[in-house]
């Protein structure tokens, strides 16, 4: 061996080893590591508190019991709170009557609602009005006691024989989305006007019902249900008591 090589051997075996660096945990690391033990902490708060009320109500179990009746109380008043109004509710819809005068009267939004009501009168309890933007030709909608799903569109006419007629087009809208958008068995339009002879005539070629001024006035006496006023109604979807 060279004396230049014998020379770089001894410099290289005197030469400190290589220390490596060691990476410190980063930002991310470290703010994960205090959301930890920050959820640690409330969580043991949590329990911490969670036996203490436990710990104090058992100790005052009379609260329990308090707290209980009044539970009970205020549960049992809310039932005869719901069962008197539906009661009201039933004795109402039993008495209603409605005149032509007071039906001509009426602003076309109420006079979906008493279309509504007179079908509630009927023994149609999930009568309900939906008449408005985008309804889509049904402007009330009902489940007779016979299972018969009704789609009413209601045409009001503040002038009634004197107003504008019902034609055709406003039974075209009806046949159109009855059935076939509302799964309607009963198609029917309510009128408190005049309806012109071609659309009587379409509305009969496409199992639609026409609810004229006359046949509304006996309806809204109260004389009879909806239904056994019309012709060629739908037969019942389920037996039922009154079938």
């Amino acid at each position: 061996m060279s004396p230049r090589a014998r020379k770089n051997r001894v410099a290289a075996s005197r030469r400190p080893p290589v220390r490596r660096r060691t990476r410190r945990p980063g930002r991310r690391r470290q703010r994960a590591d205090d959301r930890l033990i920050g959820f640690l902490v409330l969580a043991a708060l949590a329990v911490a508190l969670v036996v203490a009320v436990v710990n104090w109500l058992l100790a005052h179990w009379w609260i329990l019991i308090a707290i209980g009746v009044l539970a009970v109380l205020a549960g049992c008043g809310w039932l005869y709170h719901k069962q008197q109004q539906a009661r009201w509710e039933a004795v109402r819809a039993q008495g209603l009557r409605y005149g032509l005068p007071q039906l001509d009267a009426l602003h076309h939004s109420q006079f979906e609602d008493a279309v509504r009501d007179l079908m509630r009168r009927d023994g149609c309890r999930d009568a309900v009005r939906v008449g408005g933007g985008g309804d889509l030709g049904a402007d009330v909608k009902a489940t007779d006691p016979y299972g018969r799903h009704w789609v009413i569109q209601c045409k009001h006419r503040r002038k009634g024989l004197a107003g504008s007629a019902v034609g055709t087009p406003d039974l075209q809208v009806l046949n159109g989305t009855a059935r076939q958008v509302h799964d309607a068995d009963v198609a029917v339009i309510v009128t408190n006007g005049r309806v012109t002879g071609p659309a009587v005539n379409f509305a009969e070629q496409q199992r639609l019902h026409v609810v004229d001024r006359h046949t509304l006035a006996v309806w809204a006496a109260g004389s009879r249900p909806l239904w056994e006023l019309l012709r060629a109604v739908p037969p019942p979807r389920k037996p039922t008591s009154l079938s």
